[in-house]
């Protein structure tokens, strides 16, 4: 083999020998198992607030079908209900809501609904317009409910928003101005707070002022809960 020939193939190998090993891949680590993630919170979503015109229709349209009273002992009272026509209520919730009021075992008395005949009682939902118009006279300032000697009026308003004193209990408060105007319908007159840090009787005028009582939207609450679901 000529020199320059042995001397080219000794470089060559050299330079082979020498040469570093090209590059492993970098194996990509496997994804480790992910703990499984808890969905996300719902997000509290306020209150639906229901805008409640000033005046209505201007007529009561009594709420059809009836209810009977809670099963016991003593005296039945037969009531209807009525909804201004025009109000933004489902008239059959709200009387479904104040059969459920007067039938707790912590209010006045056992309670029949009925939509027509005679009746004792008469609870309607009213505009502030109508309110005022129906409490006449006395001074509702478009926001008060009353009982007119005929009627339990429930102002709307009150109805839709409630009041401070009762730190967003709405269904309380309703449970309240029901028992309220319902107990002037039977006779009870307004009554004073007994003492700071007592429940207010249901006759206090809570909706103006707890006088530093606590709420109470019952006649009786002492009687302790009903079974059903209520305030």
């Amino acid at each position: 083999m000529p020199l320059l020939a042995l001397l080219m193939l000794v470089l060559l190998v050299t330079s082979c020998a020498s040469a570093p090993p090209a590059p492993s891949p970098t194996p990509t680590p496997s994804p480790s198992p992910s703990r499984p993630q808890p969905p996300p919170a719902p997000r509290k979503r306020p209150a639906e607030e229901v805008w409640v015109p000033y005046s209505a229709s201007g007529r009561y349209t009594v709420v059809p079908g009836g209810a009977p009273a809670r099963p016991g002992s003593g005296e039945v009272v037969r009531y209807v209900v009525e909804v201004e026509a025009g109000l933004p209520f489902d008239p059959a919730v709200f009387a479904a809501d104040v059969h459920r009021v007067l039938n707790d075992v912590r209010g006045w008395a056992r309670f029949e609904r009925v939509d027509h005949g005679p009746a004792q009682v008469r609870v309607a939902l009213s505009s502030p317009l109508l309110t005022t118009l129906q409490c006449r006279p006395l001074r509702t300032g478009g926001e008060l409910s009353c009982w007119n000697g005929t009627r339990s009026v429930i102002n709307a308003l009150r109805w839709a928003k409630g009041v401070p004193q009762y730190r967003g209990d709405l269904a309380a408060y309703r449970a309240y101005v029901i028992s309220h105007e319902v107990g002037h319908s039977l006779g009870h007159g307004h009554e004073p707070c007994p003492g700071p840090g007592r429940l207010a009787p249901v006759m206090t005028q809570q909706s103006k002022s707890l006088d530093r009582c606590r709420p109470n939207p019952w006649p009786h609450p002492d009687r302790g809960p009903s079974e059903d679901r209520g305030p």
